[in-house]
């Protein structure tokens, strides 16, 4: 026979019930000390005659709370606040999430999850201040390329990247696209469905992924720039990322 988990409160009511078929405590002592009803006890008394002590283990113990988020709708919130609401605290972004994306997450949970990924600092941690990024003041000024690798579509599917196009001004999601890879043949598709239904912007800005970044620095040809990076050149599209920079030259 296995090991079976009990919780403290289970383990006092075998105790305590235990007390009681002794006859060395009353029903209603043991309704007071369990704060239970009398009536309670009763059922517990039954339950144990019928099927042992291990009967009075609690159901939901060892399984997911009802109030549990699917880590598939945290990934999900997460991602669209470090690309939106990235340099906003957790009640606005909270606010945000649910009258602009949909999604209900409550103040501190979210609190919790952003200082979890890095995002959000307590008023114990803040011990200097951090000035963000500004956001461009244009619309189309700059468009934010990001990928996230998930299980999007749970068990109905494989894992894939979802490719994400975000005006830096307005916010504005400008393109979803998913692939089954973050690669660089990915992005170009993504780019040429872009251009063709928003046109150019005046800049990219993107992660340090290898798609945008050249890793080595003593690599040989190329400008230092990756196919990506040459694409937008040609087009005259400049490009920037975290750590690194590059731009068009006449």
């Amino acid at each position: 026979m296995g090991l079976i988990a009990m919780s403290e409160r289970d383990l006092q009511r075998i105790e305590v019930l235990s007390k009681v078929i002794a006859g060395r405590m009353t029903l209603v002592s043991a309704a007071h000390v369990l704060e239970l009803s009398t009536r309670q006890v009763r059922r517990l008394l039954e339950r144990i005659e019928t099927s042992g002590a291990a009967s009075i283990r609690h159901k939901a113990i060892g399984r997911p709370s009802n109030n549990r988020i699917s880590d598939g709708v945290r990934d999900y919130a997460m991602a669209i606040v470090r690309e939106r609401y990235a340099d906003f605290g957790p009640t606005l972004a909270a606010e945000k999430l649910a009258e602009l994306d949909g999604l209900t997450v409550s103040r501190e949970t979210l609190r919790q999850w952003m200082a979890e990924a890095g995002l959000w600092l307590s008023r114990k941690q803040r011990r200097t201040f951090h000035q963000p990024r500004l956001r461009r003041e244009a619309y189309g000024e700059l468009v934010q390329i990001d990928g996230s690798e998930h299980r999007w579509f749970e068990d109905r599917g494989d894992p894939c990247s979802l490719l994400v196009f975000i005006d830096d001004a307005t916010g504005k999601l400008m393109q979803l696209r998913f692939v089954r890879s973050e690669s660089a043949f990915s992005y170009f598709e993504a780019l040429e469905l872009y251009l063709k239904a928003h046109g150019a912007p005046v800049a990219f800005y993107s992660d340090r992924h290898s798609v945008f970044r050249v890793a080595k620095k003593d690599a040989k040809g190329g400008q230092g720039m990756t196919q990506f990076g040459r694409a937008l050149s040609e087009r005259r599209i400049r490009w920037s990322s975290r750590g690194g920079s590059g731009r068009w030259q006449d």
